[in-house]
């Protein structure tokens, strides 16, 4: 339209890692959300509950299915993205204390990093790598405790999750198909959903009968921090990079310590204080590291 200035390309790209920004934010409230609202003991349930309906509500939206050899693609990738990864997340949850499932897992700015440059060609700038060990260093201050215990099983499913994702955010930059994102994440949930299906009904018990709270923290999880947020990590990867929008990760277990000294009262250390200056300093490097490249 006349008269209106168009945008320039460090305001667009400025926006693109704030939107990709929101996921790790929401994906941060979801311990708050889980122990507050929703019945414990049922995690690959209560991941079901959050992928299926969410990819089903979408699918009904888009009223499109995948074709030929996306229909393989899209299965792999709900696998890495939803599946495995939600599976690891909780068998890391449940054998590690939280500090060293989260720390594991923020390892994963790093795998992307060379996965990017192997299946990509994407240069590894040192600078990014740089950015990506002082996010992991800062949530290891932030929430690693002294008492923290290391447990095999439990350290090889919080590395085997952080691949999953790793994988899947690579494979969905590499792997564009010609429809519009939202049909996209529809794919991807509702696959990721039906793999977590039987084996939901085969390792857990039914739900109890729910009440109101529980039916609120689903919606939030499903709608709000599956739907809306997988939507805007696609987007992001697609937009700024799987390099860029992993390093905006860090931002997950900040926002989990920050909404649990908000909300339930907990404490934050002067090491916390330090973590937090530490994942601050490699938000602010990681996209001069992507705009470099």
């Amino acid at each position: 339209m006349e008269g209106l200035p168009m945008p320039d390309a460090a305001h667009t790209r400025t926006v693109d890692l704030l939107l990709t920004a929101l996921a790790p934010m929401i994906w941060g409230t979801t311990y708050v959300v889980t122990t507050q609202m929703l019945p414990g003991g049922y995690p690959v349930t209560l991941a079901l509950l959050r992928a299926l309906p969410a990819g089903m509500l979408l699918l009904l939206v888009v009223r499109q299915l995948p074709r030929g050899i996306w229909w393989g693609r899209i299965f792999l990738l709900g696998a890495l993205n939803f599946t495995l990864f939600w599976i690891c997340l909780f068998i890391a949850a449940y054998r590690l204390p939280g500090g060293v499932a989260a720390t594991v897992g923020a390892v994963q700015p790093l795998l992307v990093l060379g996965l990017a440059r192997v299946l990509l060609g994407t240069e590894l700038r040192g600078l990014a790598v740089v950015a990506a060990l002082l996010g992991l260093a800062g949530v290891a201050l932030l929430i690693l405790g002294p008492q923290a215990t290391l447990e095999p099983l439990g350290l090889l499913a919080g590395l085997g999750g952080a691949l999953s994702m790793a994988m899947g955010s690579v494979l969905t930059r590499k792997w564009q198909p010609p429809v519009s994102l939202l049909t996209f994440t529809a794919w991807q949930l509702t696959a990721g959903g039906l793999l977590l299906l039987p084996l939901a009904l085969w390792l857990e018990p039914p739900l109890p009968p729910l009440n109101g709270v529980n039916l609120l923290g689903l919606i939030w999880l499903g709608l709000v921090g599956a739907a809306l947020t997988y939507f805007l990590w696609f987007r992001g990867l697609r937009r700024v990079g799987p390099n860029a929008a992993s390093a905006l990760g860090f931002l997950s277990p900040v926002t989990a310590v920050v909404a649990g000294w908000a909300l339930l009262g907990q404490s934050l250390s002067p090491l916390q204080l330090g973590g937090l200056a530490l994942v601050a300093l490699s938000l602010w490097l990681g996209p001069r590291a992507m705009r470099q490249a």
